[in-house]
């Protein structure tokens, strides 16, 4: 039996992205009046652009608007073109730095094509619409923000929130710029109500502070109400956030991380993990997931291949994830060499030294941690173990033109003759 009324908050606690909501039975009803109406609510996203991609860790909101659109719903994702220019200081501690103008529409390009991965754009009813808030804040007066703005917050309540009393707490410095922020934030909410009738903010739970920021002023300003909708924070079983590789983002783009390495990731998520990752980064029915979940032992592998596919599909397409399943089976299971394993081309393969191969390659991240693995006897060169720091290839190691790497059991690359 359903437990709300509309679709959308069905979904949502069913497949494990309800956190919380400002307002749960006002929210629920106001999405299943517009949901019986056919009139599309809307809902905002949000992301600075500090860095020219998204990664695995910015996905749960991503596939929550994913949903949001399925249900009939209209997107828009929100980048911080004026925003990034002072930094959230949620989850930090210290100042974020400053960025070039050159970057910051380098960047908001990078965005965009991570969005596209997960939501349709476009012209229709309940196609996604990208916005910056740049366009609204570059004009703005400061003496008028004060005044029009300004004069509906406390700073008591501020002091409050969770992003400025951590770092008080911590007697760690926050800048006045960094404590206007929620003040940003709170102002980008209302202007998109003003400008496009949103009425939702959805984000992760790290955002609540920002969040009720928004609904304060619209409610104080405006006299509307508008929601905020937050997910939990998504760990593994050690406690440690989802969307890092041995401590490297697990990027959304093609440009900074290949398909074979967004498939092994997902093909790599612990046991205990398959059910949470089937629902949250999948859009597979209910029924299959509750399926693959019952799967014990040896056949929990089949889960994790369905969920490695089924979540590369989404970011990078069926053909891209196609190639990265066959690459991963023709490597794992068959003992041969994937046509999509990470490659390194050298002009002269001989007497290039493994030190510098593996980090090159990108395998690890300094010598020194290769000289580690090789004590580990973690680093394999055509599925020989070595043992010598200070090996060099030469001919006998070059087979069909290329050599086959590997760190560990589940991380295999190629170095190739350029040319």
């Amino acid at each position: 039996m359903s437990h709300f009324k509309s679709e959308f908050f069905n979904i949502m606690l069913e497949r494990g992205f309800y956190n919380q909501c400002t307002n749960e039975e006002g929210f629920d009803q106001y999405l299943s009046e517009c949901e019986q109406k056919g009139t599309p609510a809307v809902g905002y996203l949000g992301s600075d652009p500090t860095g020219d991609s998204l990664h695995v860790g910015h996905i749960v909101p991503l596939m929550m608007m994913r949903w949001f659109q399925k249900c009939g719903h209209k997107p828009l994702t929100l980048v911080g073109g004026a925003t990034a220019r002072i930094g959230d200081p949620s989850g930090k501690d210290k100042l974020r730095p400053f960025l070039s103008e050159e970057t910051l529409a380098h960047n908001i390009e990078g965005l965009k094509k991570s969005f596209g991965k997960f939501l349709k754009f476009g012209d229709g009813r309940n196609d996604a619409v990208m916005v910056d808030n740049w366009d609204w804040f570059k004009d703005i007066n400061y003496l008028s923000f004060l005044r029009d703005i300004g004069t509906y917050y406390s700073v008591n309540r501020m002091l409050t929130m969770d992003s400025v009393k951590s770092r008080l707490d911590r007697e760690q410095p926050m800048s006045f710029l960094e404590f206007n922020y929620m003040l940003l934030q709170g102002y980008d909410f209302c202007e998109l109500y003003r400008k496009y009738g949103c009425r939702a903010q959805i984000a992760g739970s790290d955002q609540w502070g920002n969040i009720t920021s928004g609904t304060e002023l619209g409610r104080r300003k405006y006299d509307v109400e508008l929601f905020g909708f937050t997910s939990p924070i998504i760990t593994d079983s050690a406690g440690r956030k989802m969307g890092k590789s041995e401590g490297n983002a697990v990027w959304i783009n093609e440009d900074k991380l290949p398909a074979y390495d967004y498939y092994q990731y997902f093909r790599n998520i612990g046991d205990a993990e398959v059910g949470k990752c089937l629902r949250i980064y999948t859009d597979l029915p209910m029924d299959e997931i509750r399926r693959l979940e019952d799967l014990k032992d040896q056949e929990i592998n089949e889960a994790k291949k369905i969920l490695a596919f089924e979540a590369t599909k989404i970011c990078r397409g069926f053909d891209e994830a196609k190639a990265a399943e066959e690459t991963a089976v023709k490597t794992f299971e068959q003992g041969g060499i994937g046509g999509e394993l990470p490659t390194l081309e050298k002009d002269n393969i001989t007497g290039l030294s493994v030190l510098d191969a593996f980090v090159e390659i990108g395998f690890c991240a300094s010598k020194g941690e290769v000289r580690r693995l090789i004590k580990q006897n973690g680093i394999r060169v055509n599925d020989r173990a070595i043992s010598d720091e200070n090996y060099v290839f030469d001919e006998s190691d070059i087979v069909d033109g290329q050599i086959k790497i590997a760190q560990g059991k589940k991380k295999f690359g190629l170095i190739k003759q350029a040319g």
